[in-house]
């Protein structure tokens, strides 16, 4: 079992608690510790895996500090929180980066048979791919969204990168990837093969500048995702204080609300925050995303799979040239919209389902003007 190779939390971040309030975080988790040995994982809910495999990164990188990451979100204060987090310590490189990937694929099928959300801290956006594989042996269909400034659809290399990853896992046969989100691309940073892949697949994006300026609109995306990337290198130099940072990009505010819509989201199992940088800054950053994805975690709604029997507020909106049906949470004041499968042969074979959607989406059905994501979701049904 990989659970086995991870290393228990340095004494240096330990003995950095002894000051800490006893209501701060690490005095309110679970370590992984050399003296206390492995947590007791019964009845957890969420476990925290540090990563450090930089090797496949395309992009200059340096491995993150861990141990400045737990001294930071360690001393942080919880939420109204009463469930179990555990701190699994760190996952060291294997003799080769696919020893590694083999390794968080295990760990990450381990915690999910045991109903644990998992949040990996560190590492190059490959990782990614190794994550989505731990969904292969269920025959899963998996959603992914990616917060990124690329689409990570190069194809100039036979080996899996941070650049490139997103290309293997859509060449992966037997393939079980139902959809790609990118939230937060930066069209001078995408080639034009890209943008039509994209296309042809039928996958979601949001600009940078649309993210910014409406950042609610990413909700739905992470409401019908099992997994979440958080890639650092979309942030804007500011948010890192690091010098060499892109002048645009996504700042503070809007990637900790992006990590509280992750964490909200009923079917998120897997959050991973890849390629963090060491700054002062950034580790304070970081420990914020977690802690808002967690504070996310905390007030989910329980609405998956979606019943729409009682709770729900149904509205039909009549178009110029068909009829969209809506349905509005009571308990969360969310909103989805069906999709019927166009492809059936008659009424006893056909089938709908529910492709969640924001109040804006029913607004425009209103004025006669069809949502963009209905239209791509049904050429993937």
């Amino acid at each position: 079992m990989s659970l086995e190779s991870l290393v228990p939390v340095s004494e240096e971040v330990l003995s950095s608690m002894v000051l800490h309030p006893k209501q701060a975080l690490g005095k309110n988790i679970e370590i992984h510790t050399q003296q206390q040995g492995f947590p007791e994982l019964k009845d957890s809910s969420i476990a925290i895996v540090g990563v450090s495999e930089i090797r496949n990164s395309f992009f200059p990188t340096s491995a993150y500090k861990l141990e400045d990451f737990r001294k930071s979100f360690y001393r942080l204060f919880p939420g109204n929180w009463n469930f179990k987090i555990c701190d699994l310590g760190n996952l060291p490189n294997g003799a080769s980066p696919e020893d590694t990937y083999f390794a968080l694929k295990e760990i990450c099928i381990h915690l999910r048979e045991l109903n644990i959300v998992t949040i990996v801290i560190g590492g190059s956006h490959d990782l990614i791919f190794p994550i989505y594989q731990s969904y292969q042996d269920n025959s899963q269909l998996v959603n992914i969204v990616s917060v990124d400034n690329q689409f990570d659809f190069s194809q100039e290399e036979e080996l899996i990168s941070g650049r490139s990853y997103m290309s293997r896992i859509i060449m992966e046969q037997p393939n079980f990837l139902y959809n790609f989100t990118n939230l937060g691309f930066q069209s001078y940073y995408i080639a034009q093969e890209e943008l039509d892949l994209m296309e042809k697949l039928h996958f979601d994006s949001l600009r940078l500048g649309v993210l910014l300026d409406e950042v609610a609109q990413s909700e739905p995306f992470f409401r019908d995702a099992s997994i979440a990337g958080f890639d650092m290198k979309s942030l804007r130099w500011q948010a890192s204080n690091h010098p060499s940072g892109p002048p645009n990009g996504i700042d503070a505010r809007t990637i900790c609300a992006l990590a509280r819509y992750a964490g909200i989201s009923d079917r998120m199992e897997i959050f991973g925050v890849f390629e963090p940088l060491n700054t002062a800054v950034s580790h304070q950053l970081l420990t914020q995303i977690v802690w808002y994805f967690i504070e996310g975690f905390s007030s989910r709604f329980d609405e998956y799979p979606v019943l729409t029997s009682s709770g729900f507020t149904r509205y039909t909106v009549a178009l110029s040239d068909m009829e969209m049906v809506f349905y509005q949470s009571e308990k969360s004041n969310r909103w989805w919209i069906e999709i019927i499968n166009q492809s059936y042969l008659n009424n006893k074979n056909k089938t709908t389902a529910l492709l969640p959607c924001t109040h804006k989406d029913y607004l425009d059905a209103c004025s006669d003007k069809i949502p963009d994501k209905w239209w791509r979701a049904t050429k993937r049904i």
